[in-house]
């Protein structure tokens, strides 16, 4: 699951070569309120599943944790 996000936050990012691990923060990756709405789009996408952004998403673990959940 943490490589399929790593993957999508790559191409959104558009650095193939971006080192992210569970423990980055969308702060480190320089994400906005609005780049987190669009790589939510774009995970739900992926998944086939409904996202809500909540607070609570600081990490890409926290990310990986709630699109588990929903699976």
């Amino acid at each position: 699951m943490l490589e399929k996000i790593q993957n999508v936050l790559r191409t959104h990012l558009d650095n193939e070569t971006l080192e992210i691990t569970a423990a980055t923060t969308f702060e480190e990756l320089d994400l906005d309120s609005l780049d987190l709405v669009e790589l939510v789009m774009s995970l739900e996408d992926e998944f086939g599943i409904g996202i809500e952004v909540e607070e609570t998403l600081v990490t890409v673990g926290d990310l990986v944790r709630l699109i588990e959940g929903l699976l």
